[in-house]
């Protein structure tokens, strides 16, 4: 392992690989459809030891790591992951922070992390300091495109083989044009999980204001209590008019790249929960300053998918809600890692392996027949 004088181990390289994963069947939201899940994977490598980080997005992430951002990491302390996050924002100033590049920055930050933690021999929570050794979860998934049979088949694995007590279905089909189709579904839903589960939606910034407001009081009967972006995240004074007319509480900033996005979110009033994710915000280091942001708003935060990534974080911080076990990437995480949580009975319980790191080792023959770059 090489290291500089007085600053320990250094990072010697990231490399940097792609994999696209078919879904199950076409999935799709209120404003989105897709038929695969593309992961980009970094390995921060430090001697003998390699730190694991992702994110979800496009391929031309990786090229934003191999050419901006790899040779401002290499070389850096393997313990002093702020500072190599600050390196690489500063080498985002022309590029933006936002996008393709805080997704970038993002998979890089949390490999760091976890070579970090693995060069000391710790469970990621444990380094960060554990506030609570389980997390909460809930299940994450009733695409708009899924049928009845197949939305029951769900909420019913979520609920009853694994004891999970909150659920969420996506709503807002056709960009809200479908909204009785929207609340049968949620109907059905609340049939499936029975009254003491939470049940959640998610329109994906599909609706128009009013119609928002509508869409919610149709569905307060089914007790619906999380309501996810009614309309479009950057709508911040949209979310507000909507928070101040509903019962459900209104909750965005999965799609947020950077602080002063979610500083906007919180002064506005516009949520009652602050969702980040780590794959976008800036990784840990990110996720970390969004937490105390929402804390000094009186704010509690929630995991936005990605929950391998989120569940060591989470339970560093004092003001977490959840964490979003979403159906797509609980998949492809399964398949490309051993040590993956498992949330049965509702909630996670990161670093109680003991396992140094995110606690993960990948799997790299099972993930070698998708990889496309």
């Amino acid at each position: 392992m090489n290291t500089t004088a007085g600053s320990g181990p250094t990072v010697e390289r990231l490399d940097v690989s792609v994999y696209t994963v078919p879904t199950e069947r076409p999935e799709s939201d209120g404003t989105y459809a897709w038929t695969a899940t593309t992961l980009v994977l970094v390995e921060a490598v430090s001697g003998d030891v390699t730190g694991l980080g992702w994110t979800y997005g496009p391929p031309a992430v990786a090229s934003v790591i191999t050419g901006q951002l790899a040779g401002t990491v290499t070389g850096s302390g393997v313990y002093d992951v702020p500072a190599a996050h600050r390196a690489m924002s500063r080498a985002l100033r022309d590029t933006g922070r936002s996008g393709i590049a805080g997704c970038a920055l993002s998979a890089v930050d949390i490999a760091l992390w976890d070579l970090k933690a693995r060069v000391i021999g710790l469970p990621l929570a444990a380094l960060l300091g554990s506030v609570r050794p389980r997390v909460p979860v809930y299940g994450s998934g009733g695409f708009v495109g899924d049928g009845l049979r197949q939305l029951e088949e769900q909420l019913r694995g979520w609920t009853e083989e694994l004891a999970v007590p909150r659920v969420k279905i996506r709503i807002g089909e056709s960009w809200g044009g479908a909204p009785q189709r929207d609340l049968d579904r949620i109907h059905l839903a609340r049939q499936i999980v029975g009254d003491e589960c939470e049940l959640y939606v998610d329109a994906a910034g599909a609706y128009s204001r009013k119609q928002a407001v509508r869409v919610a009081e149709a569905f307060a009967d089914d007790v619906v209590s999380w309501f996810e972006e009614p309309v479009p995240s950057d709508d911040l004074p949209g979310l507000r008019e909507i928070r101040d007319s509903v019962t459900a509480e209104v909750t965005a900033g999965g799609h947020g790249h950077d602080l002063p996005y979610f500083a906007r979110m919180a002064d506005a009033r516009a949520v009652d929960c602050l969702q980040a994710d780590v794959t976008r915000c800036g990784g840990i280091t990110g996720w970390l300053r969004v937490a105390a942001v929402a804390e000094a708003h009186g704010l509690e935060i929630s995991g936005h998918r990605a929950p391998q990534l989120h569940a060591q974080v989470a339970a560093a911080v004092p003001n977490v809600r959840h964490l979003e076990w979403f159906h797509d990437h609980v998949r492809v995480e399964s398949d490309f890692f051993d040590g993956v949580l498992d949330p049965a009975g509702g909630a996670v319980s990161p670093g109680a392996s003991g396992a140094p790191g995110l606690g993960l080792t990948f799997k790299r023959v099972d993930a070698q027949r998708h990889r496309t770059g």
